[in-house]
C-alpha cells in the first residue's frame, strides 16, 4: 500500500496567525482509503526550496499532495516548482483562460492579465476542474508516483479532492482500510503509560501506535491497516483487550469524548447538579464545563473568587480561616467547595485554590476540593511550576476527581 505525504505551500503558513487545516482534512480522507500519511511539510514561497522539497518527496513516497500556490500572483510557485522538479514543460491552455475570464465576468469583475498564469498546465497532467474558484488543480503520474496539485482555500480544496481526486484514487489504490481506536487517559505521565502498554503494542507488526501528551492527559491512537475492515478490527480488538485492563479506570474515554463531556454525561445520567468555585484557574473550569452542549442540564453556575474579599462575600469563607491558614490551604479549599454547594443547592461542587505563578516559592501548589452528598474531600497537588500548565492541569485533575467520585457512587 502506498504511503503519502502532504506539502503545504505558502509563507503565511509559517506565521503564528495561520493554521494548516487542509492537512488535517486530507489526512482524514487518505486514512479512510487505507493510506498512511507519513510526512507533512510546510514550505514558504521560495522556488528553489520548494523544488528541492518536491524532489525529495518524489524519491521516497508514492502519493504526494501539494496544497496552495496555484493562484495568479508572482509568489504562487507550485506549478513552476513541480515542473522544474519533474523536468517537464508547461503548456498554456486558452480554454482555461476563457473559463477564468467568464467566471470573473459573472461576478462583475474584469480578469487581470496575471490571471492567465493559472492557465498553464504541466506537461502530461490531467486538469482537475475547480467549480469553487479560478485555479484548476492538476493530477500528475510520474514514474509510479502520483502528485496532486490542489488549491489552498479550504472550500476549493475539499470540493476538488472529493469530486476529482477520490474517484481517481479509488481506481489507483489497492483495496485497503485503516481502522483506529482511541483511548484518553488522565492521572499518569507519558513515560509511565508507555512503559505499561509498550509490551503489548510492540508485539503487533500491523499496528501503529501514537501516544500524545495533551495538557495533563495522555491520548492513545491505535491504527491497523489491512486489506479488509474485518481484519483490521480483529487486530484492534485483540490489542485493546490487552491494553484496557492495564490502564483500568485511568481511561476516561474510548470514543474521543473530552473529559468535560464524560463528566457531563455522568452527571446527567445521575440527575445530579454541579457548581464550581475557582481562584487559581480564574473561570477555566467553568468554561470547559459550559463548552459542552446542553451543560445547563446539570451545571448550576460558578464563582470566580480571586481575592479573599470575594471568597468571604460570595462563598462565606470565614475571615479567620483565611487569616490562620491563608487562601491556598486545605481548610479554605474545603470551605470554598462547601460554600458553592450550599449557595447553589447543587449536588456536587468543585473548588480550586493555589499558586499559578510565575513567582513565588510554592508555585504549582494547588488544593482541589470536592463537596458531595456524602461529605467534602480535598486533594493537595504539586504541579510543574509553569503558569499555563498549572491552570490546565488543575482543571483536568478536578474533572477527573469528580469523574472518579461519580463512578464510585454508581
Amino acid at each position: 500500500m502506498p504511503d503519502a505525504e502532504i506539502i503545504a505551500i505558502g509563507s503565511e503558513l509559517l506565521t503564528p496567525q495561520k493554521v494548516d487545516t487542509n492537512s488535517l482534512y486530507l489526512t482524514d480522507q487518505l486514512n479512510a482509503l487505507g493510506v498512511e500519511v507519513v510526512r507533512k511539510t510546510i514550505v514558504g514561497d521560495e522556488r528553489a526550496r520548494l523544488t528541492d522539497t518536491i524532489l525529495a518527496a518524489v524519491a521516497r513516497s508514492q502519493l504526494i499532495v501539494l496544497t496552495g500556490g496555484l493562484g495568479p500572483t508572482e509568489d504562487d510557485l507550485t506549478r513552476d516548482a513541480v515542473a522544474a522538479a519533474l523536468g517537464r514543460s508547461m503548456d498554456y491552455h486558452q480554454e482555461i483562460s476563457d473559463q477564468i475570464e467568464e467566471r470573473l465576468r459573472r461576478y462583475g469583475r474584469k480578469m487581470a492579465e496575471i490571471n492567465r498564469r493559472q492557465a498553464y498546465i504541466i506537461e502530461g497532467a490531467e486538469i482537475l476542474p475547480n467549480d469553487r474558484g479560478t485555479a484548476p488543480g492538476q493530477w500528475i503520474s510520474y514514474n509510479g508516483v502520483v502528485l496532486m496539485l490542489l488549491p489552498g482555500p479550504p472550500n476549493e480544496l475539499k470540493a476538488m479532492f472529493e469530486k476529482q481526486c477520490l474517484p481517481r484514487l479509488e481506481k489507483f489504490l489497492p483495496p485497503q482500510v485503516i481502522r483506529t481506536r482511541f483511548f484518553r487517559t488522565v492521572g499518569m505521565t507519558e513515560s509511565e503509560l508507555d512503559q505499561m502498554i509498550s509490551p503489548v503494542y510492540t508485539r503487533y507488526t500491523n499496528l501503529a501506535t501514537t501516544i500524545l501528551a495533551v495538557s495533563g492527559e495522555i491520548h492513545i491512537h491505535l491504527r491497523a491497516r489491512c486489506a479488509s475492515a474485518n481484519e483490521a478490527d480483529v487486530i484492534l480488538e485483540k490489542a485493546c483487550a490487552e491494553i484496557e485492563p492495564l490502564l483500568g479506570d485511568r481511561i476516561y474515554s474510548r470514543n474521543g469524548d473530552s473529559l468535560e463531556q464524560v463528566v457531563g454525561d455522568l452527571l446527567r445520567a445521575r440527575h445530579a447538579s454541579l457548581s464550581v468555585a475557582e481562584s487559581v484557574t480564574g473561570g477555566l473550569l467553568g468554561g470547559r464545563i459550559t463548552a459542552v452542549p446542553s451543560s445547563s442540564d446539570y451545571f448550576r453556575g460558578g464563582f470566580v473568587v480571586y481575592s479573599n474579599e470575594m471568597k468571604i462575600k460570595l462563598l462565606g469563607v470565614p475571615a479567620e480561616l483565611l487569616a490562620e491558614h491563608t487562601a491556598v490551604s486545605e481548610p479554605v479549599a474545603k470551605a470554598m467547595a462547601d460554600g458553592a454547594k450550599e449557595r447553589t443547592s447543587s449536588d456536587y461542587a468543585v473548588s480550586m485554590t493555589g499558586y499559578a505563578g510565575p513567582d513565588g516559592e510554592q508555585v504549582g501548589l494547588v488544593f482541589i476540593g470536592l463537596a458531595t452528598p456524602a461529605g467534602t474531600e480535598v486533594r493537595r497537588i504539586m504541579f510543574p511550576a509553569d503558569r499555563d500548565r498549572v491552570r490546565a492541569f488543575s482543571t483536568n485533575t478536578a474533572l477527573d476527581f469528580l469523574r472518579r467520585k461519580l463512578l464510585a457512587t454508581g
